[in-house]
């Protein structure tokens, strides 16, 4: 006979393991325990089921703030930004133009001369002191870049608008405006709809058609214009881009960006605040509070707290503080060899107490917050805290390679897309003003098909990464180009260079080195070269070493 079990009941079933048991029954245990609802850990973990504008919209405006509040007043995020800054731009941010003569229809004789000259002529106005980029004459294209990825990394997106301005002294009409992102917001606090969202009018496919921009910032309340917005179109009708908005989309149908620290702000603003109490601690424990103690009863003590209101208590305290002051003041003549010695009525004494030290703290725990910040800007630990005591070459390495790692893709997504946009509007109106001198007559339309590609087709040269062992370093790149894993324009960019102007600087050195009869180190003789891949004098052209037996491997 069975034996019944009072929980599940009289069913023989509900007691079987195999058709499902009493535990199923009872506590409905899910496949993924990370699901559960009834566990004790989780049960309390409720996740509102939302679209990614329904997610981001309503929060992005604290969201926003919040990051810049931290940005503004927190060292080491100031930092972090700064390291995206200097890791993906760098000092100067360098077009690399490799037109598709394939596509184009054209040889490789004509695109090294049109690249060299579109290089030329670029460079001149994307870095001239003029700031001819940007239409508020305050940027070069590079103090552009390192805006917009600032800009990113606060609030995951940017919103350049391209203007066409018609100023005197300017080679070219094309310059860009930054547009703060507080300013792109529904007219008139409009409801966001299927079409309108956060300000960007989208199409049923989601792509945007043009921008609602209001025409002061909100905070500007004494502006004329703070309650009004201008609508501008994604591009002109005949392709030409009027806004540029780069987003960093986590998911589909997202209309508007987020901070990357939006997920370690938590930890961040609490580090902040960790660092200031430890700082009033320190401040606190150099100062010293002294109380006189009584052997007073305890209910004459509690009255002189304040726990009476007797006027005999009153008239008893006023005559034993002026005892103790007479007493005191009789004693001030009381030194020995110049040194005052304190007196004290009796039964009453001194005590110097430091302020507390709060427990759980120290720089363990500082660290661990610290962690979060560098994990979200994909920086390393060391870099953004600048402690380098524990670390030694394989963990900077390890740590700068996955640097490295996110600063590519970041320059990428952000950094290289905007420059080409720049590139592309530039491009479209030297060639209309026929400022480009290499074009062939019969060149292909700029507008039709693929073609508008093809001629812009470029990359960027932005920050070296740095060097931890340049020996090292510099031999792996010798290797690979040796080895044809890499190729000496990848290597020179990656420490920052062009190689066309590496190597027309070196012919101009070779040929005035020549001409002046000057030899140095290498040029000599090759006995002097150094071995690349080992780092020793090469032994080129000497007598050739005998192999001892164990060298050899014989037995």
């Amino acid at each position: 006979m069975l034996a019944l079990d009072p929980l599940v009941g009289d069913s023989p079933q509900a007691l079987d393991p195999l058709v499902g048991g009493a535990s199923a029954t009872v506590f409905s245990r899910t496949a993924y325990e990370a699901t559960s609802k009834t566990s004790r850990e989780l049960a309390l973990w409720s996740s509102p089921i939302l679209s990614a504008d329904k997610e981001i919209l309503p929060e992005k405006i604290e969201a926003d703030v919040r990051v810049r509040d931290v940005m503004r007043n927190d060292a080491y995020v100031r930092n972090g930004v700064t390291i995206q800054q200097d890791s993906i731009v760098g000092e100067k941010f360098l077009l690399n133009s490799r037109p598709n003569a394939k596509v184009l229809g054209l040889d490789e004789v004509w695109a090294e001369e049109f690249q060299e000259e579109v290089e030329a002529k670029f460079t001149l106005w994307a870095e001239s002191i003029n700031n001819y980029p940007d239409a508020s004459r305050m940027n070069t294209l590079t103090g552009l870049i390192r805006l917009i990825v600032g800009i990113h990394a606060m609030a995951g997106e940017s919103l350049t608008s391209v203007e066409w301005l018609r100023d005197s002294g300017r080679p070219f009409n094309t310059a860009f405006q930054l547009v703060d992102l507080d300013r792109l917001s529904n007219p008139n606090g409009e409801m966001d709809s299927k079409t309108l969202r956060g300000g960007v009018r989208k199409n049923q496919y989601g792509a945007p058609l043009g921008y609602h921009i209001r025409m002061s910032h909100p905070s500007e309340y004494d502006a004329l214009d703070n309650y009004t917005w201008r609508y501008v179109p994604v591009a002109k009708p005949w392709g030409r881009i009027q806004m540029i908005h780069l987003v960093d989309q986590w998911r589909p149908d997202q209309s508007r960006g987020i901070s990357m620290l939006i997920a370690a702000l938590k930890e961040t603003r609490m580090g902040k605040k960790f660092r200031d109490i430890v700082l009033q601690n320190a401040v606190l424990n150099a100062t010293y509070a002294a109380s006189i103690e009584s052997d007073l009863p305890p209910e004459v003590a509690m009255q002189q707290a304040g726990g009476g209101e007797s006027n005999a208590l009153t008239d008893f305290a006023a005559d034993y503080l002026g005892a103790i002051n007479d007493y005191v003041g009789a004693s001030r003549n009381m030194r020995i060899d110049g040194v005052k010695v304190p007196v004290f009525f009796p039964g009453t004494r001194m005590r110097l107490q430091p302020a507390g030290s709060p427990g759980g703290l120290g720089s363990n725990f500082e660290q661990s917050l610290m962690r979060y910040t560098a994990a979200a800007l994909g920086v390393g630990y060391s870099e953004l805290s600048k402690d380098f005591s524990d670390a030694n070459y394989s963990n900077l390495k390890a740590e700068l390679a996955g640097t490295e790692r996110r600063m590519r893709s970041q320059k990428r997504a952000t950094a290289d897309r905007a420059a080409t946009h720049f590139f592309s509007l530039w491009l479209e109106e030297a060639l209309n003003k026929g400022e480009i001198t290499s074009m062939p007559r019969n060149a292909p339309n700029f507008y039709e098909g693929l073609k508008k590609e093809a001629y812009t087709d470029c990359t960027w040269i932005g920050a070296s990464m740095g060097q931890i062992d340049e020996l090292k370093e510099t031999q792996a790149a010798v290797l690979r180009i040796n080895n044809g894993l890499s190729t000496r324009e990848d290597e020179l960019a990656k420490l920052g260079k062009d190689w066309r102007t590496v190597y027309r600087q070196m012919k101009r050195e070779k040929a005035l080195q020549d001409s002046l009869g000057l030899q140095f180190g290498a040029d000599k003789s090759s006995t002097n070269m150094m071995n690349a891949a080992g780092g020793t004098p090469s032994d080129e052209g000497a007598a050739p070493r005998s192999e001892t037996k164990e060298e050899s491997g014989d037995e």
